[in-house]
């Protein structure tokens, strides 16, 4: 039975537990997420709770509410784009960075020169820094391109972790690969999000008519001692929603006069 932690308020508790089943696949898309009763229940929390909770999982594109006695119901995972943080929980819990139906393609897997911001990235040192550069397609349960990804690591790895260098999927994720075949724990992640005009190579991989806005987005994972694991860039398309939480604490926040 679930039961609610002080550390956090208990409608995100609730959220995030359900979203956690959504990512993971345990609520599968068009399955119905328990109603607000029995989510009070469950949980010993008021209604009110529940249903902010449930407001809160609709407002990130996680359920839909609608049909008959308006039931929650887990929304086609198409129109969701999934952030770095997702994908890290995913692995986490489950071994696997893709959620069912959800799969990839590598076109391309190989040690190059390092672009200068890539080198930076990366901590490269060396006249001609070099990386392995891994570019996949993702794909969804509809067949349909989702996102288009270049992961970059340090050549170094090719030694320790030699499948980064095979244009084949790694089940866990490659990060989570190199964590296996190192040791090299990733213990903390920032994505950075921008836009622009997607370019004729977005619109081949992605299947995109142009013009067309695309959402870039720049995911580096660190281990305790910073050393970066992965440095990947992700293009994806229009029309999926993308949700970041956060916690704000008031105390931690003055006016400086």
């Amino acid at each position: 039975m679930p039961k609610i932690r002080e550390s956090k308020h208990p409608y995100l508790q609730i959220s995030e537990h359900y979203r956690k089943k959504i990512l993971d696949g345990t609520l599968a898309p068009g399955s119905r997420v328990p109603s607000l009763r029995e989510i009070a229940k469950d949980w010993s929390v008021s209604p009110v709770t529940a249903s902010k909770a449930m407001t809160h999982l609709q407002a990130e594109g996680y359920v839909t509410v609608g049909g008959k006695g308006l039931a929650t119901t887990v929304r086609d995972p198409k129109e969701v784009s999934r952030n770095g943080k997702d994908r890290a929980i995913a692995v986490r819990r489950t071994g696997r960075i893709y959620t069912p139906g959800e799969y990839a393609r590598i076109t391309s897997a190989e040690v190059v020169p390092a672009p200068d911001d890539i080198a930076s990235a990366l901590g490269l040192a060396g006249a001609e820094p070099s990386a392995i550069r891994r570019v996949r397609i993702t794909y969804g349960a509809d067949h349909q391109p989702v996102s288009a990804s270049v992961s970059w690591y340090d050549s170094a790895l090719a030694e320790s972790a030699p499948k980064l260098l095979e244009a084949e999927r790694i089940v866990e994720g490659s990060w989570g690969y190199v964590e296996k075949q190192t040791g090299q724990l990733a213990t903390r992640g920032q994505d950075q999000i921008t836009t622009r005009l997607a370019t004729e190579e977005d619109a081949v991989l992605l299947g995109l008519e142009l013009p067309a806005a695309v959402k870039v987005s720049t995911t580096t994972l660190w281990t305790e001692d910073g050393t970066v694991v992965e440095y990947g860039v992700s293009v994806s398309g229009p029309a999926r929603y993308s949700t970041y939480e956060y916690d704000l604490h008031t105390d931690k926040f003055s006016d400086d006069k």
